[in-house]
């Protein structure tokens, strides 16, 4: 579609690999525009969930009672309205953004620089909003003049200079408490996700930190190494309450991320190559569908169609391998008539001979029908029923590939690459999916037929009722007494003439 494709983004230096074996796209790093001076602290590991969160919700009360603001990064909602609950126990005023309400979140986050603001936000939540130390004056000013119903151009004026004041003031206070503190209270699978936390500190030049609060009951941790930790701070006696905090954790931690990351990048992977697969089918179809959509004349398609079909016909009861006395010929003649409603005549001859005097007489019984339908409303009658023959066997296509692809992956059980016959199938099956396409359009082309408009006046015209006239009193009157037929017994022979017993027949739910 596009000639050039680029784009831009913080964190795709870790995903630099997938970029350049699935895009063909080089990542560059571009330097900030201001040293970066935030201070990523190591990470710090607890026993437990509960030790954890402990730790972070007395960092949180520190931060806040010396007026850094925090931002605090949890992986799920139930996390996020954890920690909420205590900190309202411990009566610190805070935010919860859940990416639910992304316009007020936006907002919120806007306001996370203040001074003394705490703000619990999943990984989703207020991105692409810039915090600003000291706050958003913007934010601020609708803030002041929310009460206000009418307010004048002079009114916004001034409580926009009261807000770029207040903002500036705070400023200060934010960075004499060492700008905008990062706490994450789990590791994600994938580094990118860590470092956008991270990356909500530090901008432009802001002082800034950061650290992550990790557990051994957490996700990641128990995929890798929880239990050899756990037995090293048993060994060494150490209670719920005291962290290991080392550089070697933190690079042991990224290590497992990017094991992670590879897993990932495998399936994604493996999925693109049998996505590949549909991809050529889909850009086949989407050609051919788009060659009958703009084209005015469809006679070399349709005539390519029926050499193809009349030759699988031939394959079946005329092989050129047999002598012509060998022939099937009556199961030629039926075969022909069913797919292209014509009866021929025409005897065993040479091969090549037969065939051409066969395809000059199907070309003729479709020229023909053209003449008796005329040319404008036949031509438009193969564009419709080109499409609609084309979209029904598509989509049954692509439920036989979902199928497939359901259970190939069983062939590996026998030493044989799924993949691989994945793509053998996938080809054959769309094979034949072709010739389906063919044989339907040429057998409805073939045996269309124009109703005139006097035969279907007739056809659906309503029938006149018959009246019967009767004398009231009359004999012919009277009720008729109706006798029942006599039972059918179970295991009498049934009354439809199957020959079967009544029980295993027309009775079988009585």
């Amino acid at each position: 579609m596009y000639n050039k494709l680029a784009g831009m983004t913080g964190t795709a230096d870790t995903e630099a690999a997938e970029f350049a074996k699935i895009y063909n796209l080089d990542v560059m790093v571009i330097p900030t525009n201001k040293p970066m001076i935030r201070i990523d602290n190591a990470d710090v590991i607890y026993k437990t969930e509960n030790a954890k969160f402990t730790s972070v919700i007395d960092e949180i009360v520190r931060c806040h009672e010396k007026g850094q603001p925090v931002l605090v990064g949890t992986i799920s909602i139930e996390k996020s309205e954890l920690l909420s609950s205590i900190l309202k126990k411990k009566k610190i005023t805070h935010s919860v953004l859940n990416a639910k309400y992304h316009e007020n979140e936006a907002e919120i986050i806007a306001q996370a620089g203040r001074s003394s603001a705490v703000t619990i936000a999943t990984n989703m939540a207020g991105r692409g909003t810039d915090i600003v130390l000291g706050g958003n004056p913007a934010g601020l000013v609708k803030e002041m003049l929310r009460e206000k119903q009418d307010y004048t151009q002079d009114d916004y004026k001034a409580a926009h200079a009261r807000a770029v004041d207040d903002c500036a003031r705070d400023r200060e206070t934010v960075l004499a408490a060492g700008g905008l503190h990062i706490l994450g209270t789990e590791r994600h699978e994938a580094r990118r996700i860590d470092n956008q936390l991270r990356g909500r500190s530090g901008r432009q030049g802001d002082p800034g930190s950061s650290r992550f609060y990790l557990s051994l009951e957490d996700d990641l941790m128990r995929i890798f190494g929880s239990d050899r930790i756990s037995g090293l701070m048993g060994k060494l006696g150490m209670d719920e309450s005291q962290p290991i905090e080392h550089r070697w954790v933190t690079k042991a931690i990224e290590t497992s991320q990017k094991r992670v990351e590879a897993h990932n990048f495998d399936i994604r992977k493996h999925l693109l190559e049998y996505d590949d697969v549909n991809n050529k089918q889909r850009s086949e179809i989407y050609s051919f569908r788009r060659e009958i959509l703009t084209s005015d004349n469809l006679r070399g398609r349709i005539e390519e169609m029926m050499e193809n079909v009349m030759d699988e016909i031939l394959a079946m009861y005329c092989s050129e391998d047999r002598h012509p006395d060998e022939w099937d010929m009556k199961g030629l003649r039926d075969a022909l008539y069913g797919q292209f409603a014509l009866s021929t005549d025409i005897e065993p001859a040479g091969f090549e001979e037969f065939r051409g005097r066969l395809l000059d007489e199907i070309k003729g019984g479709y020229i023909k029908k053209e003449e008796e339908i005329g040319r404008e409303p036949f031509q438009y009658l193969e564009k419709m029923i080109l499409l609609q023959v084309l979209d029904t066997q598509w989509k049954d296509h692509l439920l036989s590939m979902d199928h497939l692809k359901e259970g190939v992956g069983l062939r590996g059980y026998g030493q044989r690459d799924p993949l691989v016959e994945y793509k053998k199938e996938a080809f054959e099956m769309f094979s034949d999916m072709s010739d389906r396409v063919s044989s339907e359009v040429l057998a409805r082309l073939m045996k269309i037929q124009i109703a005139r408009e006097e035969a279907v006046e007739k056809k659906f015209a309503p029938r006149p009722s018959r009246m019967i006239y009767g004398r009231g009193g009359s004999e012919s009157a009277k009720p008729q007494t109706v006798v029942k037929d006599k039972k059918v017994g179970r295991n009498d022979p049934c009354v439809c003439g199957s020959g079967k017993k009544y029980k295993k027949c027309c009775g079988i739910n009585g």
